[in-house]
């Protein structure tokens, strides 16, 4: 068999498993875009703050390595739903001279993918989607810290565990299948002495372990380890007070995100019943830039939020749009002294 003909095999196959794989998998790496943006570095306050996050992805667009289209006449949308629940738990005492800030995200997830492809004159149709109990998030060690009156900076190391339904080669997976290891940060800057004006910036470095993986239809296994991945997620953004005591409050801004595959895989796939080094796939990127606002009562510890990115391009995997919204709400320990009168 010639390279062309395998080369060309690689990329039907990819086709083919892009679209069959699970809701997170179909993500590449385990971090999925659209989790932070303004107030990225902001620090909770001392006691136990529980989030709510609902996101949505859709894509009727999957692009190849040069960010062009992969097939013209490709129909069906992929899209899934991602609810996070995640529990915060800062103590009063500092460590090293910051915040402790551990936390833990039970996460939810339910997909659906319906595609029907056409290549030469051949019709495919791959679907897949399930829901259920997706991986658990975990960052057991995570540090704040505040610099001066103009910086926030957390960092830390969290782990993801397979917790989701996984099985290689089924159309029905919720979970990604493998461990994986995160470095994270985030940083919030005050542009302005009232802390009104913030630039942010969130990162996330994934390294992934060992995945069994399935050739579809043939039903043959191997064993993949995907790449790196590196993510950004910016904003930029300005506090408007709804009311002239600062009880209420608007936060606007422009965010955006960035995602790259910064190693090759590791292990194989099967093609047409040929093993093919998992190196072969393309890097993936994706890019995505949209809108951002959050409603907070300071006084009350609750904060709601709701974003929107469109994804303005994308290498080897597919393009869309995300949905983000959700709310925290923060039961201070110890509890904060009423105001002099």
């Amino acid at each position: 068999m010639t390279s062309q003909i395998k080369s060309g095999g690689l990329v039907l196959a990819l086709i083919i498993m892009g679209f069959a794989s699970s809701s997170l998998a179909q993500q590449k790496g385990q971090w999925v875009p659209g989790q932070f943006g303004l107030n990225a570095g902001v620090i909770p306050d001392p006691g136990i703050t529980y989030g709510n996050l609902s996101l949505n992805y859709s894509a009727s667009r999957l692009n190849n390595s040069n960010g062009d289209r992969v097939i013209q006449n490709v129909t069906g949308t992929y899209s899934f739903w991602v609810n996070e629940n995640i529990i915060y738990y800062v103590p009063k005492h500092k460590f090293l001279g910051g915040y402790f800030m551990p936390y833990v995200a039970l996460n939810y997830a339910s997909g659906s993918v319906v595609a029907d492809l056409t290549l030469t004159s051949t019709n495919l149709s791959a679907g897949g989607g399930g829901s259920g109990f997706a991986d658990m998030y975990v960052q057991p060690v995570n540090l704040g810290w505040h610099f001066g009156k103009r910086v926030d900076f957390n960092a830390g190391y969290s782990f993801v565990a397979p917790t989701g339904r996984y099985t290689a080669g089924a159309s029905d997976n919720v979970g990604s299948g493998y461990w994986g290891n995160n470095i994270t940060s985030g940083t919030t800057y005050y542009i302005t002495k009232n802390k009104g004006t913030t630039a942010n910036l969130a990162t996330a470095w994934e390294i992934h372990g060992q995945r069994q993986t399935a050739s579809v239809p043939a039903g043959q296994f191997s064993y993949k380890t995907p790449g790196q991945a590196f993510t950004t997620e910016w904003g930029v953004g300005q506090v408007l007070p709804l009311k002239k005591d600062f009880s209420r409050l608007l936060q606007l801004g422009l965010v955006g995100y960035d995602q790259w595959q910064v190693t090759g895989s590791g292990g194989t796939v099967i093609v047409a019943g040929i093993p093919v080094p998992a190196s072969r796939i393309p890097h993936y990127s994706v890019h995505g830039i949209g809108l951002q606002s959050n409603f907070i009562l300071p006084a009350n510890g609750l904060a709601a939020f709701f974003k929107y990115y469109d994804e303005y391009s994308a290498k080897a995997r597919p393009q869309g749009r995300t949905f983000v919204f959700g709310f925290s709400w923060t039961l201070r320990i110890p509890k904060p002294l009423p105001a002099n009168p």
